[in-house]
């Protein structure tokens, strides 16, 4: 589907860096799972790049501190999915020290398939497109035959992967090139918007001595970067469950980039680039932040109007926040006007059946009550658990009935009866 974009074209000039928050929060939280082991006391001195955390579930992968400065306290602010989360307060001392000196990889295609693991592992490189899922568990695969490179990014506003890009470009293939040796896959396909021809061109100047590489523009249509519509698009495959049932491994740029450095410098996930943009703000640029940040302060240096919204995310998929800390899978951040759509009542359209990437009935899942267990079982059948996000059946709704929402409260109520 068409979706109007606000892409507002923020590009390379448009990346700065924001580097000196006075206080990080770390939030104690990997892809879902806020089931994590603290490491740090009050008033522990710690490197930038100390452990400060530790999933305790099936991905054992570590959590790092940004700065180097004192732990002040353990609070809960909000983080990229809306809710509360606990987070490790760190008082930046603005010295950057880190514990060891960085060791350089000069060939970054020397790793063994277990020395790779263990790098994305121990760095705690985990997918920067959203879920926050373990990079290194989809590399434990055996077949692995095609690597998907995402640099769509179909939401509105977002620029984040495109900014770092065209800045990157030589690191990125030099990284795609490395995965695709160290673990003996075929060819990689770096996916790119068929109106981005400034992206492509970027790559194009480069990707001559990269044989295994390809470069596979596809339509701008929404939600394509959705990892089901991409492997589709991209291969003509698709899958049950799992992309790896197909040999396939998808990573956004913004992972691609992480794993370069962590393979490169040793360097673990503590920064990222975000995109900020929206009506109410002055100055709409992709920044360079340090995980942690309190995205207050950025808003604040790019003129926010006051009463306005901010919304964690992009505007189909994000979720409107009083407080927002930045988080490693969150990749935009807007200021909207604080205008109010009146919802009406459920006109039965089906324009939110008709438009569903997921094949689901939005209308028959908000309509449905929770009151039973007759009530649960009806709405297990209508498998809200499939709901991608994608808010497209809000978008389209004429009503302004908060649909996205409704499916979401049946989603969380479905996978938690289970």
């Amino acid at each position: 589907m068409k979706v109007k974009l606000h892409k507002n074209k923020l590009t390379n000039e448009h990346l700065i860096v924001y580097n000196k928050p006075k206080k990080v929060y770390i939030p104690l939280i990997s892809g879902n799972d806020t089931n994590i082991t603290i490491l740090v006391k009050k008033g522990e001195y710690v490197y930038k790049g100390s452990i400060i955390g530790k999933r305790k579930g099936d991905f054992r992968i570590p959590i790092h501190s940004s700065v180097s400065g004192t732990v002040l306290d353990f609070e809960e602010r909000t983080c990229f999915n809306g809710e509360k989360v606990k987070c490790v307060v760190i008082e930046n001392d603005f010295k950057e020290k880190i514990e060891q000196k960085l060791s350089v990889k000069r060939n970054i295609n020397k790793y063994t398939k277990e020395e790779f693991i263990e790098r994305l592992k121990e760095n705690g490189i985990v997918g920067l497109g959203g879920a926050g899922f373990p990079t290194y568990v989809k590399y434990e695969a055996k077949n692995i035959n095609t690597l998907i490179v995402n640099a769509v990014e179909c939401e509105p506003y977002i620029t984040a992967d495109e900014a770092l890009a065209k800045i990157k470009c030589e690191e990125l293939l030099e990284t795609i090139d490395a995965i695709l040796e160290i673990n003996k896959i075929k060819e990689a396909i770096i996916a790119i918007k068929k109106e981005n021809i400034e992206l492509k061109q970027a790559f194009d100047n480069f990707i001559g001595t990269y044989l295994k590489i390809k470069i596979k523009l596809v339509p701008n249509n929404y939600p394509m970067g959705w990892e089901r519509n991409l492997i589709k698009e991209v291969t003509n495959k698709d899958y049950d469950k799992y992309p790896i049932e197909e040999g396939i491994v998808v990573n956004n740029i913004s992972t691609i980039y992480a794993i370069y450095e962590a393979l490169k410098y040793n360097k673990p996930l503590i920064e990222r680039v975000v995109t900020f943009s929206g009506e109410n703000l002055g100055e709409k640029r992709n920044v360079l932040v340090k995980i942690g940040t309190d995205a207050k302060e950025v808003l604040e240096q790019l003129k926010i109007k006051n009463d306005s919204i901010v919304v964690a995310g992009g505007p189909m998929m994000g979720i409107k926040v009083d407080d927002l800390i930045l988080s490693a899978n969150l990749n935009c951040v807007l200021a909207l006007n604080n205008t109010i759509n009146i919802p009406s009542i459920c006109l039965r359209c089906g324009k939110c059946v008709e438009v569903c990437p997921a094949k689901l009935s939005p209308v028959l899942i908000m309509k449905t009550k929770y009151k039973n267990e007759k009530d649960i079982k009806k709405i297990k059948q209508l498998h809200p658990e499939k709901c991608i996000g994608c808010g497209l059946c809000s978008y389209i709704c004429p009503a302004n009935l908060l649909v996205r929402e409704r499916v979401k409260d049946a989603k969380d109520l479905v996978k938690g009866d289970k």
